[in-house]
């Protein structure tokens, strides 16, 4: 099969597998990083145990593999009486991936800055919280525009996981599945989904990079 052929019979499956990765990607990203703040905070807390269960979080889901970890939400939840959809299932897995290391990326940022900065914030007599929001998390935020950006086309990556499941409609990896059980696409039909894929990458990249030209902070 050619690749007009290909683009001929499934171009609009390829168009709905795009679309849905994107989809995925972003509601995954934007939990992501709320839940990623959040587990970087209870790492970071002065409250001991709420620290232990933040480490213990990232070294759990950082160290799993994606397909084990969806076939335990897909597949054990429901023995828990808590069932999901198929895509659901997905985004949960990606959330939990994603955070694990985007609190790494957080507590990196957090690292670069000076203990001066804290310390003075302290003796104007600010609390924990109030230096988190106003000094650390806006910082630390800007200093980790570029591993974000990176950890979002992982995210794009990750959602590929959907692919063991039945989606409807699919992502693009699913796509592929799809022609090469009903059609002789071959390569080119794995090429085709990695054209979207590079695609999306590549101007995640771009956009990342101008945002990390604007926020930088230069020390």
């Amino acid at each position: 099969m050619g690749l007009s052929e290909l683009l001929g019979t499934y171009g609009q499956n390829y168009l709905n597998g795009l679309l849905a990765t994107w989809s995925m990607t972003a509601v995954s990203f934007v939990f992501v990083m709320v839940l990623a703040v959040a587990v970087t905070v209870m790492r970071v807390c002065p409250f001991g145990p709420l620290r232990v269960v933040g480490d213990l979080y990232v070294q759990i889901f950082r160290n799993i593999p994606g397909v084990a970890l969806l076939i335990l939400i897909a597949y054990a939840l429901p023995d828990l009486k808590i069932v999901l959809d198929w895509r659901t299932c997905v985004i949960a897995t990606t959330i939990l991936l994603g955070s694990a290391f985007g609190s790494e990326n957080f507590m990196s940022g957090i690292n670069t800055i000076g203990v001066g900065q804290v310390e003075a914030a302290r003796s104007l007599g600010l609390s924990f919280t109030k230096i988190l929001r106003r000094i650390v998390i806006p910082q630390a935020l800007r200093t980790t525009v570029l591993p974000m950006t990176n950890l979002l086309i992982a995210v794009m990556l990750t959602t590929a996981l959907g692919s063991q499941v039945p989606l409807n409609p699919q992502e693009l990896t699913g796509v592929v599945s799809y022609v090469n059980t009903r059609a002789t696409g071959g390569i080119l039909a794995f090429l085709v989904s990695a054209v979207g894929y590079v695609g999306t990458a590549f101007v995640i990249s771009l956009v990342g990079n101008r945002i990390d030209k604007r926020v930088r902070i230069l020390r």
